[in-house]
């Protein structure tokens, strides 16, 4: 989900109304897009528990910056990604 919104997701606005409506209208990432693999790791903890859903989104698209960063010597200030010039 996280890749999704950094690569694509972009909500607009004109004359004070959000122009997407719904799905037809604002690209989600497709099973087709998802990688082949995806490792997750889960930290044993004494602490309550607290999910291991949504908390992960935000550090995903913060290291999907710094890896096109490290590939590209491109910083990436402003998402979604098909809008910048990264070739």
């Amino acid at each position: 989900m996280a890749v999704g919104l950094a690569r694509t997701g972009e909500i607009t606005a004109a004359a004070g109304r959000i122009r997407q409506s719904n799905f037809h209208d604002f690209q989600v990432a497709r099973m087709s897009d998802a990688p082949f693999q995806v490792n997750v790791h889960f930290v044993d903890s004494g602490e309550l528990p607290t999910g291991a859903g949504e908390p992960g989104l935000p550090p995903v698209i913060a290291a999907l910056g710094n890896a096109i960063f490290a590939a590209t010597g491109k910083r990436v200030r402003d998402l979604p990604l098909s809008k910048q010039k990264l070739v």
